[in-house]
């Protein structure tokens, strides 16, 4: 038996109101694929993209914050709007106001560095991992900044897809190159190959 969706929805609600969820989870269907978005009390936790395993995504959150995890597309509705209009390409969307919560990221300097490319490269921005390391306070530490890119909880919201290799080209994305490619080209920065971050 399945339950009607109002009713989950409802519960769901009760369960945040009341201080029995340790986060909410929906589904937003998107031009880059279905995304998995994770909010815990602080914010955002969790940005899933469709090829990642569901089950792994949330069962990592609860790791972390707690096994009481529901469902919910009302409790989340405000995120699911922000992040679609974003990637509906709306000029008006921002995603900086979304709250981040990075308790998702054990490392401290992968913490510090996430926290400076969160606050200091916006829309239609790119930086070079070499100048990320350094605004970071750690100038040799570009290939450690990788791995802090590729282990990102939030992509989007904590913008992974704007950093780029010195060398050039775009780089890996934990979503794939095509859908770098494509967040890059709704923010106004393609060709790539003609402009330098």
């Amino acid at each position: 038996m399945t339950l009607p969706a109002p009713f989950l929805d409802a519960l769901a609600s009760a369960a945040v109101r009341e201080g029995l969820a340790d986060a909410v989870f929906t589904r937003l269907p998107s031009p880059i694929g279905r995304l998995l978005i994770v909010q815990g009390r602080a914010g955002l936790l969790r940005i899933g993209f469709e090829e990642e395993p569901e089950d792994a995504a949330l069962a990592g959150v609860a790791a972390r914050v707690g096994a009481r995890i529901v469902a919910s597309d009302a409790e989340l509705a405000a995120t699911r709007d922000a992040l679609s209009a974003y990637l509906e390409g709306d000029p008006g969307a921002d995603l900086t106001g979304l709250p981040v919560d990075l308790t998702m990221v054990s490392s401290p300097f992968r913490r510090t560095v996430l926290e400076t490319l969160h606050r200091e490269v916006g829309p239609g921005q790119t930086v070079f991992y070499g100048a990320l390391a350094e605004r970071a306070g750690h100038p040799r530490a570009a290939r450690a900044v990788g791995t802090a890119m590729a282990r990102n909880p939030v992509p989007l919201v904590v913008p992974c897809h704007r950093v780029l290799p010195g060398s050039g080209g775009i780089g890996a994305y934990g979503g794939g190159p095509a859908r770098k490619r494509a967040l890059l080209e709704l923010e106004g920065l393609a060709p790539l190959s003609a402009r330098r971050p």
